[in-house]
């Protein structure tokens, strides 16, 4: 029997097919709203200038977006990632946060928090995005902050919408880039992220960083590389608190590690979700940018590209024998961030062995007791047995 009232319809729960539907074809998507950026890191993979107009006539109209959001509700969508570039350059930003949030979409938004208004926080306030915003914060003091953003007023343009939102409550999280012109104030910020409310674990840092996706500039990449930090250093820094992190990779590794196989595909990429550029352009995620693997909105579906196209393009396999030979034998895949993307990005192919990824895998797994100093991973025949020694640690 149910229980009628003007407002709802009560059901009982072993009645309900909320309960007993198959997980939604589209459960999150990715919104890259602008590649555009206020302002101009030094470590940054995507930016394009704020005031460039070519770029920006390029971009998706706000029906267009409006369009693609819905179809996204409708094939099931809960959450969606409005990043960029800087999202919150889109004059319309407002108006597409308030149809994503009458859509019933949890808005996660990814920002750098200069652009924060008084408006802007009182809207968040009042129609919570139902997600922590993500603010990269790249120091604590004007010189070294400005040294990574290469941005005049970037630093109190940043902590003034920070303070807007603490003002009013509104759920943020932080993280950072761990770089030279900043790494001598780690301690202070982490300092400071504790004191925010709704910081529940350590900031997360980039360090390891990607070349450019887009594969636009070489004099941009040739500066990514001189700003990455090595294996070693890199693993110093994972390791700062030795028994939490060893715990953190003896669940890890259980869970995750294993040889791949030949097949690219590993992770989730286009399984769930997905990620639209500035463009209409639908790709698997965020970073992989290769022609045969994109899709053009503009032209399609959200329904055809997840159901025909990307189920295509995750089962293809690997065929260079570097990577054969290598990756597809390695039991590291959990620790090494191989995949098309970073092929992609470093190479301009979906599998060629990233170098640099391996040799932070490596790094680790020796830390880890995983491997002998001197051996490879792809050679471990017993690797299973390698993890259970870990978990027994």
């Amino acid at each position: 029997m149910t229980n009628e009232t003007t407002y709802a319809v009560t059901v009982p729960v072993d009645r309900s097919t909320l309960w007993k539907s198959k997980r939604p074809l589209l459960g999150r998507l990715d919104m890259e709203l602008t590649e555009r950026c206020n302002n101009n890191c030094i470590h940054c993979c995507i930016n394009q200038p704020a005031d460039d107009l070519a770029v920006k006539s390029r971009e998706l109209s706000t029906a267009e977006i409006k369009n693609i959001l819905t179809e996204a509700a409708s094939l099931g969508c809960l959450t969606v990632r409005f990043t960029g570039g800087e999202p919150l350059l889109r004059d319309d930003f407002s108006d597409l946060y308030l149809f994503a949030r009458k859509l019933g979409l949890k808005v996660l938004l990814f920002t750098n928090a200069t652009l924060i208004t008084s408006e802007l926080a009182d809207l968040f306030a009042r129609i919570p995005p139902l997600e922590k915003i993500e603010i990269t914060v790249y120091g604590m003091r004007q010189e070294s902050y400005e040294a990574v953003t290469r941005t005049p007023g970037s630093f109190y343009a940043a902590w003034h919408g920070l303070n807007l939102l603490l003002d009013r409550k509104v759920p943020f999280v932080v993280k950072s880039a761990l770089l030279p012109q900043n790494e001598a104030k780690m301690t202070e910020f982490e300092a400071w992220a504790d004191t925010v409310p709704w910081m529940d674990k350590s900031p997360s840092y980039s360090m390891f960083f990607d070349f450019r996706c887009r594969r636009d500039s070489e004099d941009k990449n040739r500066l990514i590389r001189r700003l990455r930090l090595s294996p070693e250093e890199g693993l110093r820094v994972l390791t700062r608190d030795h028994a939490k992190y060893r715990k953190e990779m003896q669940e890890f590794c259980t869970k995750f590690t294993r040889p791949p196989g030949d097949r690219l595909f590993s992770c989730g990429a286009g399984m769930g979700g997905g990620c639209v550029d500035a463009y209409g352009i639908f790709h698997l995620c965020m970073q992989l940018r290769h022609p045969d693997t994109v899709y053009n909105l503009r032209k399609g579906s959200i329904k055809d590209a997840m159901t025909v196209f990307f189920t295509r393009i995750r089962a293809l396999k690997a065929e260079n024998t570097d990577y054969l030979d290598r990756c597809a034998r390695c039991f590291l895949k959990g620790l090494c961030e191989q995949c098309p993307a970073k092929s992609w990005m470093e190479h301009g192919t979906l599998d060629t062995p990233v170098e640099y990824l391996c040799a932070i895998a490596h790094a680790q797994a020796r830390y880890l007791g995983l491997l002998e100093e001197d051996e490879n991973a792809w050679d471990v025949r017993d690797w299973k047995g390698r993890i259970r020694m870990l978990r027994s640690l």
